[in-house]
């Protein structure tokens, strides 16, 4: 038998939220779209749903950030760096970083973050995160040497769709040895 769904309250919301916030790093934005989706399924479901619950949200979303439990900033650095460690092109990151709620100004932030806090410009970084994509997924010269010209177009495209122009890609690519890579 299906549990009657629970009623939507202030204090359901502050617990719902809590409970998130000990599992995911979240941005503001990201978290108001999960008490959203709560008060959502209740809808659906007929529960029932206290009087201004929009304005209940906000508040609560303002309580966490004023206790420094969400932070935008911080978030958006931390998720680029880790972004740039697996060997996801900026673009993508830029995407990734949309998604989950981070604005404009705050993405631009931790882009330039990445810069100063890697001290290079923004074509090595990408290169570096290139190389590190290519390692990660053993493509190009990671490859064993009888794979690599049949595998060649494969390789190209995973480099595409991770977000990588097509001259970088091709260059990682078509590198003859691993320690080649290090010396472009």
């Amino acid at each position: 038998m299906k549990r009657p769904a629970r009623p939507i309250t202030a204090q359901y919301l502050q617990n719902a939220a809590t409970f998130y916030l000990e599992r995911y790093a979240s941005t503001a934005d990201r978290l108001r779209r999960v008490l959203n989706r709560r008060v959502r399924r209740a809808e659906i479901a007929g529960a029932p749903i206290m009087d201004g619950v929009q304005p209940a949200i906000e508040a609560i979303i303002a309580r966490f950030v004023n206790a420094g439990m969400i932070d935008d900033k911080a978030f958006a650095q931390t998720k680029a760096r880790a972004l740039h460690r697996r060997g996801t092109s900026t673009k993508v990151t830029r995407q990734k970083l949309k998604l989950a709620g981070v604005d404009d100004d705050t993405l631009a932030q931790a882009i330039a973050g990445l810069d100063q806090e890697l001290d290079t410009d923004p074509r090595q970084r990408e290169w570096k995160a290139a190389i590190a994509l290519a390692r990660r997924r053993r493509l190009g010269p990671y490859r064993p040497e009888q794979d690599r010209k049949e595998l060649r177009a494969r390789d190209l495209a995973a480099m595409a769709r991770a977000g990588f122009d097509y001259d970088l890609a091709r260059k990682v690519i078509d590198a003859t040895t691993v320690e080649s890579l290090d010396e472009t």
